[in-house]
């Protein structure tokens, strides 16, 4: 599996969403690399890790990850998000601090969780990848930037970086619409007793903004931090104010006595 690593300081492992790679996250690595060590991971079929199997579900690549990394603050984008609250739920000892960006414990309705979209959404999704991967993964950045004051800007941006490092292929594509459609890691939220950052965009139409609010309610020491203007992809031109916002949960990781880094 690719990772790149950049920076000096605290160890911070960022991970992206579905369709993409980490190179993605340029404009927030910028902000980070003069305190952090950035550990930019290109998940499994994507990126320079395409000819890399998906595994079955996010703990298993989180485990795989925990294994190549040292202990950090792991900070999940999107799909990457299940993955980092994997970490941090199956090795707390190894994750000081968790920052969940865009991300959700459920991304899909039920009646108990009404934050979320249909799951009709991402069947769809699937049944378009065999007929059109590509198309159906512009589709899916168009859906990204929906609503954000940005979104022509953050649509190019995504368009022009979606396939820099090669083509996922359709099977991983299809293996993390799964991902997004069944997981559901909200019984295990309250055991997350290390610092947790639940940030995104208020016009996010994929997170919305009451998902952070009701999944950082789960977590004992959780806090929500919602960026006005921002739709799903808020690290594009809300970069620094992430950046200041983890610089913030690093310090709270540092009151645990452990720090962020070992």
């Amino acid at each position: 599996m690719f990772i790149e690593t950049t920076g000096t300081g605290p160890d911070l492992v960022l991970l992206h969403g579905w369709g993409m790679h980490g190179g993605i996250f340029r404009p927030l690595r910028e902000q980070l690399e003069s305190r952090w060590t950035v550990h930019i991971v290109d998940l499994p079929g994507h990126g320079r890790s395409r000819q890399i199997a998906m595994p079955e579900t996010p703990a298993d690549l989180a485990a795989g990850l925990l294994a190549r990394l040292p202990r950090a603050v792991w900070l999940g984008w999107s799909l990457g998000a299940l993955v980092a609250q994997q970490a941090a739920i199956s090795a707390p000892d190894r994750v000081p601090a968790l920052a969940v960006l865009a991300g959700s414990p459920r991304f899909v309705v039920a009646d108990d969780w009404p934050h979320a979209v249909d799951a009709a959404v991402f069947k769809l999704f699937a049944q378009d990848l065999a007929q059109d991967w590509r198309g159906t993964v512009e589709r899916f950045l168009a859906l990204e930037v929906v609503g954000s004051a940005h979104a022509q800007d953050e649509l190019r941006d995504l368009r022009a970086q979606a396939f820099d490092h090669g083509e996922p292929s359709s099977q991983v594509l299809a293996r993390g619409l799964e991902w997004l459609e069944q997981t559901d890691l909200r019984a295990a939220l309250p055991m997350l007793h290390m610092p947790s950052l639940w940030i995104g965009g208020r016009r996010d139409r994929l997170v919305p903004a009451e998902a952070l609010r009701a999944a950082a309610a789960l977590a004992p020491r959780a806090r929500e931090r919602v960026i006005a203007g921002a739709g799903h992809a808020p690290f594009l031109h809300h970069s620094a104010l992430i950046a200041q916002a983890l610089d913030e949960l690093a310090g709270a990781a540092d009151d645990d006595g452990g720090g962020a880094a070992a």
